[in-house]
C-alpha cells in the first residue's frame, strides 16, 4: 500500500520558517516527480511546489517563489518543502504529492496519482 505521510506543520508567527517533510512507503518515488499543493478554508487547492526525478527541474508558484525551497532525497523517499518568510496567507493545509511513472514535475494536480494526508501549517500575523 502506497502511502505518502507529511509532517512538520504547525503554528508560525509571521516571518518565521518551517519545513516540510512527506516520506514515501509502499514504493519507492525515484523516476517520479513530487509536488505540494495547498488548501486554504473555503479556497480551492492550489500549486504550491514541485520537484523532477533530478532535483534539477523546480517549480514554484509566484505567491511563494523566493521563500519557499523544494527538494527531495531520493535514498530516504523523502521530499521537503522549506519554507521562509511565512506570511498569513500561506495559511493552509499542505499536500505532498507524487506522479506515476513522469519524471517531469506538474503545476496540475490532475497529474499526480498518490497523495497525502495534509498537513495543517498557520501562520500568525
Amino acid at each position: 500500500q502506497v502511502q505518502l505521510v507529511e509532517s512538520g506543520g504547525g503554528l508560525v508567527q509571521a516571518g518565521g520558517s518551517l519545513r516540510l517533510s512527506c516520506v514515501a512507503s509502499g514504493r519507492t518515488f525515484s523516476n517520479e516527480a513530487m509536488g505540494w499543493f495547498r488548501q486554504a478554508p473555503g479556497k480551492e487547492r492550489e500549486f504550491v511546489a514541485a520537484i523532477g526525478t533530478s532535483g534539477v527541474s523546480k517549480y514554484y508558484a509566484d505567491s511563494v517563489k523566493g521563500r519557499f525551497t523544494i527538494s527531495r532525497d531520493i535514498a530516504k523517499n523523502t521530499a521537503y518543502l522549506q519554507m521562509n518568510s511565512l506570511k498569513p496567507e500561506d495559511t493552509a493545509v499542505y499536500y505532498c504529492a507524487a506522479r506515476q511513472v513522469a519524471a517531469s514535475p506538474s503545476l496540475r494536480g490532475d497529474e499526480y496519482s498518490y497523495w497525502g494526508q495534509g498537513t495543517q501549517v498557520t501562520v500568525s500575523s
